[in-house]
């Protein structure tokens, strides 16, 4: 089989990877000559803890064992099962975090509710206030500005994979046959759009106006070495009020009872943080919904967002070493991991994974490959 992927980020080359692990010769190709979207501008967070429970968690699970299988066959990915602890502080917080511990999945997850102290044994760079930390064990972490490049190193010593960089794809031109910006017509048995947040042109012209994906900024940066190890990732208990799995009574009384900061709340905020192969630390993030998007990047987040990494480090952050800004596609309906469409003979639209997909992009390739028969 044939198989043209459109688009070099990480939902694109997964699908790119199990076509060519199943055998099939695979044209892949980008308009830029890297991606350069949401899949570089993330945590490379595998972020199972928050999800919701049922297909989002199914999802994240299967993938989160994809990642682990591909990091053993390619280090470069920067694998690591490190875990994630959030800290809480107060009743209202830790009411939340037992909630969750009370959750049908919550083995799943690895859910564990730990003290102070065994907190900071697992993670000694926590130094600050805290009272207790749910802790999440089947998170993990990937370098996500390098990862599309190290899965597509492995993917060239295939002789059935291809990429074409540069070349934006302009038309579908009959079934399984698209056409870029070069005039080189590719002809394929299928072909599959993982555009991400490209969601005008072509997108709107084979899917229609009434696609149900929307597209949302945020605002995140990074540090210097911190000089020590961040031997977990890290959130904070906004994140309770962002992420699905959090939902129960004792999350609507925290949000009554507690509700975030001006700030956090004007920017729809939440602390999530990595550390880098390097030592830097990934900070974020920031949410907006409302298009035109800023086209600059404001202080208030990142003073609120240092605010809050300082008062669990218990030491000043190290020097901001860059900010960016990033825009990624997310289905309207906030059930739906993914949207999947046919949308011509032989073509089919995946996009809208929103802040799930570095997490779980390798279980939708996978879901992607079976149900086209690959």
């Amino acid at each position: 089989m044939r198989v043209t992927v459109v688009g070099a980020g990480v939902v694109g080359t997964m699908h790119a990877w199990q076509a060519v692990e199943r055998g099939h010769t695979v044209v892949q190709i980008e308009r830029e000559a890297e991606a350069r979207g949401a899949s570089l501008r993330n945590f490379g967070q595998i972020w199972v803890s928050g999800r919701a429970g049922g297909e989002e968690l199914d999802t994240a699970l299967r993938a989160r064992e994809l990642w682990q299988q591909m990091g053993e066959r390619v280090p470069a990915l920067g694998f690591r099962a490190n875990g994630s602890l959030t800290p809480v502080r107060g009743a209202l917080e830790r009411a939340v975090a037992e909630a969750a511990l009370a959750r049908p999945d919550a083995a799943a997850r690895g859910y564990q509710l730990l003290t102070a102290g065994e907190a900071r044994a697992l993670n000694p760079a926590l130094r600050g206030d805290f009272d207790a930390a749910l802790y999440c064990e089947r998170d993990a972490a990937v370098e996500p500005r390098t990862a599309q490049l190290a899965l597509r190193a492995e993917l060239s010593k295939s002789p059935n994979y291809t990429f074409l960089p540069g070349r934006e794809v302009r038309e579908v031109v009959g079934a399984g046959a698209v056409r870029d910006d070069h005039g080189d017509l590719h002809t394929a048995d299928t072909v599959v759009l993982c555009t991400g947040a490209w969601l005008g042109g072509l997108v709107r012209e084979l899917a229609g106006p009434g696609l149900p994906v929307r597209r949302v900024r945020l605002q995140m940066m990074q540090t210097d070495p911190l000089g020590e190890p961040l031997t977990t990732s890290i959130a904070d208990a906004d994140s309770f009020r962002y992420y699905p799995a959090y939902a129960s009574s004792a999350l609507d009384e925290l949000n009554a009872r507690q509700p975030q900061s001006e700030t956090a709340a004007a920017h729809r905020m939440q602390l999530l943080m990595v550390q880098r192969a390097d030592g830097g630390l990934t900070i974020g993030d920031t949410h907006a919904y409302e298009q035109p998007f800023d086209f600059d990047t404001v202080e208030d987040p990142y003073d609120h967002l240092r605010g809050v990494v300082e008062s669990f480090l218990g030491r000043p952050l190290p020097r901001i070493r860059r900010r960016w800004a990033g825009v990624y596609a997310q289905c309207t309906d906030p059930s739906r991991v993914v949207h999947r469409q046919q949308v011509r003979d032989g073509v089919w639209l995946v996009t809208g994974p929103g802040g799930r997909g570095m997490t779980c992009s390798p279980a939708t390739a996978e879901t992607t490959a079976d149900e086209l028969g690959w």
